[in-house]
């Protein structure tokens, strides 16, 4: 394959890209020159990596060529597929709401810090057959059990410490799913509820629920229609959430740069549709991924647009999974709620690769899934 293959390729600015990139060389000139990626490791291994992180810091910023053309001189593009034929990409954003350091008035609702009995176990460690696999849970009676999963954390744990107070058990609910937030408090200061640690539960997608309860159409289905149903049905709204087990522990963090998000599963910041979510089963952070799929415009009354766009795969999620599944961070912004909340859409994506990698793998990865 070649970059002139690529829809939309010479229109694009990867000017985001690249400074997305950057921040993950940094995160890559820290690892010893044997380490893996990750993922099924076709992206190789650090060494790999170092002589395109160097040429990325040469590149100018002075207009969109110049990150071109690093990317077509330094890359090579694979399409990624998988055996199913399905794809699915969907968005992110980094929500606002009210809070506060104590629970007072309309602020009732805590976000918890990670409980001092979870315990997050590298299987890895224990046998080489499950590395890269993890399971939480707790200790009780000398044995390692399941953490509990939300309903019995939403009715109070002794070992879970509230960090904040936010006035809207919704809006709590989706914090979870977005997997940070900013929160204005009530003295005026916005700090970040930023992920943490998750119960080891599954993911259960309310709105699959409400579809199989013949509740809403699946065409219908978006962080929207399920607040609205959530809102029109006070009596049974928790019982809903209730259904998605897993449960998510925030740690407050300052804001820092509030042009970019929290920090992704990478450890840098999340830049605005510049970062995608992966399946690290699968995929390996860091890798630059050409993305062509189509997007909701802002405003819900036009049709999706076309949204093709070079990215960095800095972050996951419990809901991602497969080798063309990807969910795309859109930003601090009711626009970017807007928009992260009703993406769903088919398309297709291409990961590039430094040429040194592409020469030991010849004309095609492996992008099989574990």
């Amino acid at each position: 394959m070649q970059f002139s293959e690529l829809e939309g390729w010479t229109q694009g600015d990867p000017r985001g890209a690249l400074q997305a990139f950057l921040r993950s060389c940094a995160v890559l000139a820290a690892k010893s020159d044997d380490a893996p990626l990750g993922g099924v490791n076709y992206a190789g291994v650090a060494v790999e990596w170092r002589q395109v992180c160097g040429a990325a810091s040469l590149v100018s910023s002075d207009g969109p060529e110049p990150a071109r053309g690093f990317f077509e001189l330094e890359f090579v593009p694979y399409r990624v597929g998988n055996d199913s034929g399905v794809s699915l990409f969907t968005g992110y954003y980094e929500p606002q709401l009210r809070g506060s350091r104590t629970r007072h008035g309309a602020y009732q609702t805590p976000l918890y810090a990670v409980p001092g009995d979870l315990v997050n176990v590298d299987l890895g460690l224990f046998r080489e057959s499950l590395k890269g696999q993890r399971i939480v849970g707790k200790v009780a009676d000398g044995r390692l059990v399941p953490y509990p999963p939300r309903a019995e954390i939403e009715g109070g744990l002794g070992a879970a410490v509230p960090i904040l107070f936010v006035d809207d058990p919704i809006d709590a609910f989706f914090l979870q799913i977005q997997g940070s937030g900013r929160v204005v408090l009530d003295d005026g200061t916005v700090v970040r509820a930023a992920y943490a640690a998750q119960n080891g539960r599954p993911y259960t997608a309310i709105g699959a629920v409400l579809i199989q309860r013949g509740e809403l159409k699946r065409e219908a289905v978006s962080m929207q229609s399920i607040r609205a149903w959530l809102l029109e049905h006070p009596a049974e709204a928790q019982q809903l959430m209730n259904a998605n087990a897993s449960y998510v522990f925030f740690e407050e963090q300052p804001i820092g740069d509030p042009s970019l998000g929290a920090a992704g599963a990478q450890g840098v910041p999340l830049t605005p549709e510049a970062s995608l979510a992966v399946d690290l089963n699968v995929h390996a952070l860091g890798v630059p991924v050409w993305l062509e799929t189509t997007a909701p415009d802002p405003d819900t009354t036009k049709p999706d647009r076309p949204f093709q766009r070079l990215l960095v795969m800095q972050d996951t999620g419990g809901a991602i999974r497969g080798p063309v599944r990807g969910d795309v961070y859109w930003g601090y912004s009711a626009d970017a709620g807007s928009i992260a909340g009703r993406m769903r859409s088919e398309g297709r994506m291409t990961v590039l690769l430094p040429r040194s990698v592409a020469s030991r793998l010849g004309p095609k990865a492996d992008f099989a899934g574990r």
